[in-house]
């Protein structure tokens, strides 16, 4: 694949007939033939975070509701919908808008490829969101396009014909485990080599004859699937081992080495909001909207009065983000810091540099913004001593659980917590918690970002009123020059809508520099 700089929207050569069809002729791929045209880098990164923004919606949609249910159906396509990804197949002849979308499909599937092969856990998670994604849309499919589809890809499953399934009816209903006559009769089956079925042929679970396994549809998905599964795997593999070569090219290099933990919803780093709240309120805005990665570094500042660079960072820019001014970033700093090991002297000298430069004031005067989920989860993991990093991710289940429970979590919030950090959904627990601690059954949003959280939460408890600040106490004239006047909670838009790829990629090291 080839790549141009040009920003100038690229007019893509529309196809038709034959050619349309032997390219993409279905709206299920198997990603089997990497794609070959030139691409512009503006469709690189634009199909790049589209394709992650679908891939997120349907982790989010596969945790939240029944992947069977019409529900889940209904938001996954309305999501595809959205995006512009296939999902449902056309009878007829297909429209460029269709063939649009199933080349976007093709090759952001390859884009994802590179940046989601460099390690196991990220290699774990996009096999499993693209095989719920592909399970979706093969269900979606008709019986006619099921048999051209697999046809496509050799794989050599026939459905037998209705005089078939009539003869052996019988022995149909007695092999298939939770099928009933009726369900028979309206259920397809196919003829599958006994030796592709062996999961299905070791518990008796299908009918054998002459050495074929009459596999039932909710079985053939699940065939379909791990083979769908077993290719994307070895392909990852092989995908991980060209990476160097690939990203020797430095224009891609920056997108690649960001986009597989890189956050696409709101930037927390413009200071809008700045001064929205006092020194005096953190300790109440803790317990009540503060994540529970930003609560646990609360409470081990105020225990330990300290916090190594990690927690520094993590939870300053955390500060930044929610509105505090770096007047009251080095007061509140340097007030904490100062009931422990800290004089005066050695803050200024050690420690106020750092904070002036998180709200770039000092060396290359870039405004840093607060950490997202995915950085937090991906990156700098705690050490011993170490309260930063994400306490669903880094920390033991049993110290978790006993964390959640002394928030007053209830028991049953507690295990559907662990069960979601057991299947690795670090962010879907924190989601969870969220909902819990505010009492709520669906929050409404997709968590991708501690800040969002603390606007999520704020717009919750206030109804979406402004927030008045809590007066400073009248002898410290200090306190009364930090506090300001009432202004708007910040409220946070769904990231899966507002993110927008970036305007200029020839700064795309800048783009991403504070992920």
């Amino acid at each position: 694949m080839e790549f141009r700089k040009n920003r100038r929207k690229i007019v893509h050569a529309k196809l038709s007939g034959d050619r349309r069809g032997d390219l993409y002729p279905h709206s299920l791929q198997f990603y089997l033939q990497p794609p070959t045209e030139n691409i512009s880098l503006a469709d690189f990164e634009l199909f790049a975070i589209e394709r992650l923004k679908l891939l997120k919606a349907v982790e989010n949609l596969g945790v939240s509701y029944v992947k069977s249910q019409d529900q889940y159906k209904m938001k996954l396509e309305g999501e595809l919908r959205k995006l512009k990804f296939p999902y449902r197949p056309l009878v007829g002849v297909i429209t460029d808008d269709e063939y649009d979308n199933r080349r976007k499909d093709h090759i952001s599937h390859f884009i994802l490829r590179l940046a989601y092969c460099q390690s196991e856990d990220l290699r774990r998670w996009f096999i499993q969101q693209e095989m719920d994604l592909f399970r979706f849309r093969f269900n979606e499919m008709t019986k006619a396009g099921i048999q051209d589809f697999l046809a496509y890809n050799k794989l050599k499953y026939d459905a037998i014909s209705n005089e078939e399934k009539e003869l052996y009816k019988d022995k149909l209903m007695r092999s298939s485990v939770g099928l009933s006559m009726p369900k028979i009769e309206e259920q397809e089956f196919y003829k599958v080599p006994f030796q592709d079925a062996l999961d299905l042929v070791r518990p008796r679970k299908v009918f054998l004859r002459k050495g074929f396994a009459y596999v039932p549809h909710q079985d053939i998905v699940a065939i379909v699937l791990n083979d769908f599964r077993t290719k994307l795997s070895k392909a990852l593999a092989l995908t991980a081992r060209a990476l160097p070569a690939v990203q020797s090219d430095e224009r891609l290099q920056p997108l690649l080495n960001h986009l597989s933990h890189c956050y696409i919803g709101k930037d927390y780093s413009a200071q809008k909001n700045a001064g929205t709240i006092s020194l005096e309120q953190i300790d109440s805005l803790s317990a009540a909207s503060f994540p529970l990665c930003m609560r646990q570094l609360h409470k081990s500042l105020r225990d330990n009065h300290h916090l190594r660079h990690g927690g520094r960072m993590q939870y300053g820019l955390f500060l930044k983000g929610i509105g505090l001014t770096l007047d009251q970033a080095l007061q509140f700093w340097k007030l904490e810091f100062m009931k422990g090991k800290v004089d005066a002297e050695k803050f200024d000298k050690t420690y106020s540099y750092s904070i002036r430069h998180n709200y770039g004031k000092e060396g290359k005067r870039t405004d840093y913004t607060p950490y997202s989920c995915m950085k937090i989860i991906l990156t700098n993991a705690p050490g011993q001593g170490d309260f930063h990093g994400c306490p669903f991710r880094h920390s033991d289940p049993e110290l978790l659980k006993q964390k959640l429970q002394s928030y007053k979590i209830p028991s049953a919030g507690v295990t559907q917590i662990l069960e979601l950090v057991k299947g690795m959904h670090y962010q879907l627990a924190c989601q969870k918690y969220f909902e819990l601690i505010h009492n709520i059954d669906d929050c409404g949003f997709s968590l991708n970002h501690p800040n969002q959280y603390f606007a999520e939460s704020q717009r919750l408890l206030t109804g979406g009123r402004d927030v008045k600040k809590e007066p400073a106490p009248p002898e410290s004239s200090q306190k009364k020059q930090s506090s300001q006047k009432s202004t708007s909670s910040v409220s946070s838009s769904n990231p899966a809508s507002s993110a927008t790829p970036s305007a200029d990629l020839e700064d795309l090291e800048k783009i991403f520099s504070d992920y």
